[in-house]
């Protein structure tokens, strides 16, 4: 489970780098093209858009993934080791929930609305509005990573 995990891990580091690096390179070169060739290029703000998206959606579940998401420390820190312990586990399974409910959304909405096409790109808007389903999906599976991370730390160890 632990190599699964970590091959997870660097899959969602790549994307999110990959994302990063797109946007970064796509709106460096409209910059140029628009400054010192005065013509823009029109489909630069989209595709940094959408490379923007789905980069977070990658992002977010990377970070949660190694429980380096935004935590209120300030109250968790007051608890117990055992509360703490109960707390991580309810944050954990609700987590494994909105991952679903963001996938299953983002699944409806790109359905609706995904057959309109991108002003920019000339692509169904599908593409874009996907990316709600794909962080999902990587929530979904991050929280199942640390589910079962949890349950191994807690598998009591017997000697041969």
């Amino acid at each position: 489970m632990h190599r699964a995990e970590t091959a997870f891990r660097h899959l969602l580091a790549g994307l999110s780098g990959i994302s990063i690096l797109v946007v970064f390179g796509v709106v460096f070169a409209g910059s140029v093209s628009r400054y010192a060739f005065s013509a823009p290029l029109q489909w630069s703000e989209e595709v940094a858009k959408y490379a923007m998206i789905y980069g977070c959606m990658f992002g977010i579940a990377y970070a949660y993934l190694q429980d380096r998401q935004i935590n209120f420390t300030l109250v968790t820190d007051l608890l117990s080791k055992q509360m703490r312990a109960r707390l991580t586990v309810i944050v954990d399974v609700s987590t494994l929930v909105l991952g679903g409910i963001l996938a299953y959304a983002g699944l409806i909405f790109a359905g609706k609305r995904g057959g309109i096409m991108a002003s920019g790109l000339g692509i169904p808007m599908y593409w874009a509005q996907i990316a709600m389903t794909v962080g999902g999906v990587c929530l979904v599976l991050a929280a199942l990573f640390r589910l079962a991370r949890l349950m191994n730390k807690n598998r009591p160890e017997y000697e041969a």
